[in-house]
């Protein structure tokens, strides 16, 4: 297989477009084009380098990206320059997902609420400003072909459901130029088509794709359209997530459920609000900033990690705020992506990397 080919199945299960701004995802190192292997895991160290060699595989997907902050010089000072050295000098590629596989529905909450048993989760905080808007005007006969084109380039979603648009028909009046060649109408003469208003949206990092299959699929020489950006949320991207439990439980009982569930020896939390619980709220990694998200959505219980001494009081007896570890919320990443790549190349060499990268210890 290609590099180029598991980066293209990457964006497709979590477009890069998605990532916050501040992140640094997409391929960081680049080694040999024709992948052997590749080797699954939350973090890129020095070790699953090693752990990379040995199992022959020359490219590592991590969730955190190895390189996130900038570097003047790459001298092995540190792990982060040891790690990018060994790579290079091994030809293996390195690849980061991160925010952008946070921010999809079917990603690393969506992992979580699956291990707790948090049904029909939907997104806590979704992204805004991530759709546009295709206008177009086909005539009649053409109308289906249009549409699915577009349907088949990705537009027309709107949450769960497809295949979605609207149609108006009216009359398009247009005149052909001398250098011309019109599908209907005579060259110099103004002519009148009965034609249909289309109008679908996509997500906006699609617009090239969806304009190549307008392109394709109308007839017209020159097809009027227009696109806009919408300010619409996006109800499957954003941050955390929140859904309910099957029945309410007692709190206590739930709390020590998550800790076998994620296998974290200690859960820090604030003090319980209710003796049973139902709505539960998730953000893998550091997600503190949803707290307020949390509240607003009813959650009864928001899990998330690397809460702060003060930020603890923030729950304010309105919730139970409870910090389960970064690694342990963010572990089942690595078989998400193992499992999402295999389906899609069922004959390449996926394997889930067995260094533990946690560089927390409990006593």
């Amino acid at each position: 297989m290609k590099l180029q080919d598991l980066i293209d199945a990457l964006h497709e299960l979590a477009p890069a477009a998605y990532s916050e701004e501040y992140d640094n995802t997409g391929l960081l190192v680049k080694g040999n084009e024709e992948l052997t292997g590749v080797l699954v895991s939350l973090d890129c160290t020095e070790a699953v380098i090693d752990e990379a060699i040995e199992k022959k595989c020359n490219a590592v997907l991590a969730h955190h990206p190895i390189l996130f902050k900038g570097i003047k010089r790459i001298t092995g000072a540190n792990y982060v320059e040891r790690t990018l050295l060994k790579a290079i000098r091994n030809n293996i590629s390195i690849i980061a997902i991160h925010t952008s596989l946070d921010n999809v529905h079917t990603g690393v909450n969506a992992e979580i609420c699956r291990k707790l048993g948090i049904q029909n989760p939907s997104i806590l905080k979704p992204k805004s400003s991530l759709l546009s808007k295709l206008y177009t005007y086909v005539p009649l006969s053409y109308h289906q072909q249009v549409s699915d084109a577009l349907f088949a380039a990705g537009a027309g979603h709107i949450g769960n459901y497809s295949e979605c648009s609207f149609t108006v028909e009216g009359k398009g009046t247009f005149k052909a130029g001398a250098d011309t060649n019109p599908f209907v109408g005579e060259i110099g003469q103004r002519h009148t088509e009965t034609e249909k208003k289309l109008e679908v949206i996509f997500p906006s990092h699609l617009q090239k794709h969806v304009l190549e299959a307008l392109r394709k699929s109308h007839p017209y020489e020159e097809i009027a359209y227009e696109i806009i950006a919408l300010q619409n949320s996006h109800p499957l991207v954003g941050s955390g997530m929140v859904g309910n439990l099957s029945a309410p439980i007692d709190v206590q009982e739930f709390l020590q459920g998550v800790k076998h569930a994620l296998g974290v020896p200690v859960i820090r939390h604030t003090a319980p609000v209710k003796k049973t619980v139902q709505r539960i709220a998730v953000c893998g990694g550091a997600g503190f900033f949803l707290l307020q998200d949390a509240i607003q959505a009813g959650a009864e219980v928001f899990i998330t990690s690397d809460v702060k001494y003060h930020d603890f009081f923030d729950a304010d007896g309105k919730i139970l705020l409870a910090d389960a570890g970064h690694f342990e919320t963010e572990q089942f990443t690595k078989d998400l992506l193992a499992h999402e790549i295999q389906k899609k190349f069922p004959t390449f060499a996926v394997l889930i990397s067995n260094t533990n990268t946690n560089p927390v210890n409990y006593l």
